[in-house]
């Protein structure tokens, strides 16, 4: 019988039905990992989960709508125990689907703070990325402070960013709009348009490059790229750090916005207790520390070392709202975002 993983990448739905009603879906001492974490480096997180419990990791990865998708189709077939993705706004699409259900653990509500985590304990954050301001220090000798400060007429011609369908500016646009509303946010997003260096292309990384290659001035990224840069080569950026600054916005009022990365106990789990095990073992010290060290990630858990890469970015004041109400607000930050024109 081939494994779980190379029969689902191989044969897709077909395969993973077959599959679900077999023993291998079933068996004790297994856990099937649907992710869309997409990190060499959390090969470590498994290898050392599947060391620590004799727990066997079968993992199929794979984008996140598509995992959901998947799960939508498999129903109560699916051998899913586990989703793991990024951002608030992949996690809460996971809940509406209906493809988790809520969990009781002690050891996740002591460990994750309640701003990380679903209202009905659906899913939890375990890393975290700030999405900052970077900026050319030869070209701009007063960085915006702010979000908000993006719109300002100053800085036309001059901001990198990515397109309005990423889920990273729609969440940031989430954020935003429950913290300023729905009309003023609007206007922010369109003046931010008409600030544009060039329509929005490419990844976080790509918006970096465009401020070594003097194509922008300023752009926004989660922070994680940039600490990666500092920590391992980057081609068109690694050999160029020094020229780029940072700034953590609204450090004088709301913080820094934060991306998560999480996940959730699938709802049809065949290895239901494995999968709680695997969650409350993303929560402890060493998993989260390899967040930091493995992938430039903050933790969720408080009080857990930084990474030297993570570190050298300083500290900040994040931004503390619930993600839940974040999750809330992405249909009408796209909307906003649709009618701004942000391509």
């Amino acid at each position: 019988m081939p494994s779980l993983r190379s029969a689902l990448t191989s044969s897709g739905l077909a395969a993973a039905l077959l599959l679900a009603a077999s023993p291998l879906a079933l068996a004790d001492g297994e856990l099937n990992l649907y992710s869309s974490r997409h990190y060499d480096t959390d090969e470590r997180l498994y290898s050392d989960f599947e060391e620590l419990t004799g727990i066997k990791i079968n993992r199929i990865e794979g984008k996140a709508d598509e995992l959901i998708t998947r799960m939508e189709a498999e129903g109560e077939n699916s051998p899913a125990d586990i989703l793991l993705t990024v951002d608030t706004s992949r996690l809460e699409r996971a809940k509406q689907a209906g493809v988790l259900q809520s969990v009781e653990s002690p050891l996740l509500e002591a460990r994750i703070p309640s701003y990380l985590q679903d209202d009905d304990n659906q899913w939890y954050g375990f890393s975290q990325r700030a999405r900052i301001l970077f900026y050319d220090k030869e070209k701009v000798s007063e960085p915006p402070l702010t979000y908000q400060e993006l719109a300002d007429p100053k800085y036309k011609g001059m901001i990198c960013i990515r397109s309005s369908s990423n889920v990273y500016t729609q969440t940031i646009t989430a954020a935003l709009i429950e913290h300023l509303g729905e009309d003023a946010v609007k206007d922010w997003a369109t003046a931010v348009v008409g600030n544009f260096a060039r329509d929005p292309q490419g990844g976080d990384t790509d918006q970096l490059r465009g401020i070594v290659s003097g194509e922008c001035a300023i752009a926004m990224s989660n922070t994680y790229y940039f600490g990666r840069a500092i920590r391992k080569s980057v081609d068109g950026l690694s050999d160029s750090v020094d020229k780029v600054g940072w700034v953590f916005p609204n450090q004088e009022s709301i913080g820094a916005h934060m991306n998560l990365s999480g996940g959730g106990v699938a709802k049809n789990a065949p290895n239901k207790e494995n999968a709680i095990k695997f969650l409350e073992y993303l929560a402890s010290d060493s998993a989260q520390q390899y967040f930091s060290a493995g992938n430039d990630e903050y933790p969720a858990v408080p009080g857990v070392g930084l990474s030297p890469s993570v570190a050298q970015l300083g500290f900040f004041k994040p931004d503390d709202v619930d993600a839940s109400a974040i999750a809330a607000n992405v249909p009408a930050a796209q909307k906003v975002l649709n009618e701004a024109g942000w391509k």
